[in-house]
């Protein structure tokens, strides 16, 4: 297979899994038409500070400033760039946990506006987990927006993520072009780089559970969606539960504030209920649905 990451560069795999990971990596970015490999050099770090700054819509104020990627690439840690010939179209930034947790955070990743289709971001993933697994680590841990039903699915399904801790408020404000004025609520999930079922999505292979197989086999709905469009309350006492995001919470926040804050407060107030009673978020539905499972399946 022709190489499209930077990957081949670093001493010969020497188990399968690593191995496997590699070519799934190639693989993913040969798919997305695109380059992907770690960025060093200062004036394409200043251009993943560009481009972070331009998917948030902050300008004068960008998500990460250029010294402190500077100093992430320096020590160490992932950075990682997707590339269309010089073009950056798409970047990732990680950093290592403490010592003794074996474990890298991913804490930003984003592609450039007009690729959409294109699963740069899957590539970028899948460069990431080849690239932790080269360095002996075992785990990448992020936070995402529970309400964003595409991210949801891409990293619950798509990548076979685990959630792990729901974070109230967890960034504070974030007055930006993605979060507006509602609270930073993130659902914490532990990707195990090694899993059987990670190495089947990372090639491909997922067989994602529907909310309609569910409800026919006896799972009863925690929150659904109203007639006005708005969060419905259901019956959290099923073996499995299931929690509706909206459809575009993005669209919702510019267009209905009140309505997106109350989405926002009924998920909430869903999955920490749920997950205090010792239930688990095991998957998502496409349409929109968490699924959330009490018993031991």
């Amino acid at each position: 297979m022709r190489r499209v990451t930077n990957l081949a560069s670093v001493p010969p795999v020497v188990d399968s899994d690593l191995d496997d990971a590699v070519q799934a990596a190639d693989a993913a970015a040969l798919a997305s038409g695109v380059s992907v490999r770690e960025v060093t050099d200062l004036a394409e770090l200043d251009a993943v500070v560009a481009l972070f700054a331009h998917v948030w819509g902050r300008p004068d104020s960008p998500p990460l400033p250029l010294e402190l990627l500077r100093a992430f690439s320096k020590a160490g840690n992932y950075v990682g760039g997707a590339f269309e010939g010089e073009r950056l179209v798409g970047a990732c930034v990680g950093f290592f946990h403490a010592p003794g947790e074996d474990a890298l955070h991913s804490h930003i990743a984003g592609v450039a506006g007009g690729l959409a289709g294109r699963h740069i971001g899957f590539a970028l993933k899948l460069h990431q987990r080849a690239w932790a697994m080269l360095r002996g680590v075992s785990e990448i841990a992020w936070t995402f927006d529970p309400l964003v039903s595409r991210n949801a699915y891409f990293n619950l399904v798509k990548l076979a993520a685990r959630p792990a801790e729901y974070l109230p408020n967890f960034y504070g404000a974030m007055p930006d072009a993605i979060n507006g004025a509602d609270d930073s609520d993130r659902l914490l999930v532990r990707w195990v780089l090694r899993d059987p079922a990670v190495a089947a999505a990372c090639a491909g292979r997922t067989a994602p559970a529907t909310a309609d197989d569910e409800l026919a086999a006896g799972a009863v709905v925690g929150v659904g969606i109203g007639a006005d469009g708005g969060p419905e309350d259901g019956s959290l006492d099923g073996g499995t539960v299931l929690v509706a995001v909206p459809p575009d919470i993005g669209v919702l926040r510019t267009t209905d504030a009140e309505l997106a804050a109350r989405w926002r407060r009924a998920v909430r107030d869903a999955l920490t209920a749920l997950v205090a009673d010792g239930a688990r978020i095991t998957g998502f539905d496409r349409a929109g649905w968490y699924i959330v499972r009490k018993d031991k399946s």
